[in-house]
């Protein structure tokens, strides 16, 4: 049996200085390792498949930020309760786990549309910026004909009327959302792009980064002339 303290080893050895700068940069904190997301997809294969379930949620609560990254990767989805969940999202501390992590394995478990839809209205930068995320990837892994369209239409509305009063990363999140609805979801495609026209250009502080943050008509236009609205996703997870 793959045991916690062995992969925690592995994490340990694949952690480099320069990684770990990099990523406490962007707002991570200790404990963590530096290991790149490719090196941390490595250790995947080498874990029988029935127990990395078992093994995610260990990983998850020992606090260090490479192995809770992996956690997200390893976790059933479909056994992921809102309990389990509830207790993920108040225990990532920074975006990359909040966003990317605990966003994906919530949109791919059975409740995660109720679930983001509650996070949304947390005063908890974290937890609202999850779930908007969440909802992003939700309607990129979802056929049309399970999405409440008339829902994502408020949702829609809502963002124009709060995103610039919104908190930072809950802004960033929304902004990410309208371009998710616009890319996936085609019978919403021109209605998220009016609303992103509307709004206009959006100031972000992007924590130790110069990552340029997308401008959502354009990037929307990009996907329309690449054909890519409607195009679904096979997983949340990447």
């Amino acid at each position: 049996m793959t045991s916690l303290i062995s992969v925690v080893e592995s994490l340990k050895t694949l952690g480099s200085a320069q990684t770990r700068k990099t990523l406490m940069n962007h707002g991570a904190k200790d404990p963590i390792f530096g290991v790149k997301i490719e090196d941390l997809k490595k250790l995947i294969p080498g874990i029988p498949k029935d127990q990395r379930h078992r093994l995610a949620l260990e990983l998850y609560e020992t606090g260090i930020s490479d192995a809770m990254y992996l956690a997200g990767l390893l976790a059933d989805p479909k056994q992921m309760n809102s309990e389990i969940l509830q207790q993920w999202v108040e225990k990532a501390y920074w975006y990359m786990l909040s966003e990317y992590t605990v966003a994906w394995v919530t949109a791919e478990s059975p409740d995660g549309w109720d679930i983001a839809l509650k996070w949304i209205k947390s005063d908890e930068e974290r937890v609202a910026a999850a779930g908007w995320s969440a909802l992003s990837s939700y309607v990129a892994i979802t056929p049309d004909s399970e999405l409440d369209k008339k829902a994502l239409s408020e949702l829609i509305r809502e963002i124009k009327e709060t995103i610039h009063t919104a908190q930072n990363r809950v802004r960033y999140t929304m902004n990410g959302f309208l371009i998710s609805v616009a890319g996936y979801v085609a019978d919403l495609t021109q209605e998220a792009r009016n609303v992103a026209v509307e709004i206009g250009k959006l100031d972000f502080v992007m924590e130790g980064t110069a990552c340029k943050v997308p401008y959502a008509p354009d990037y929307i236009d990009k996907m329309i002339q690449r054909g890519k609205p409607g195009q679904k996703r096979k997983t949340a997870r990447c």
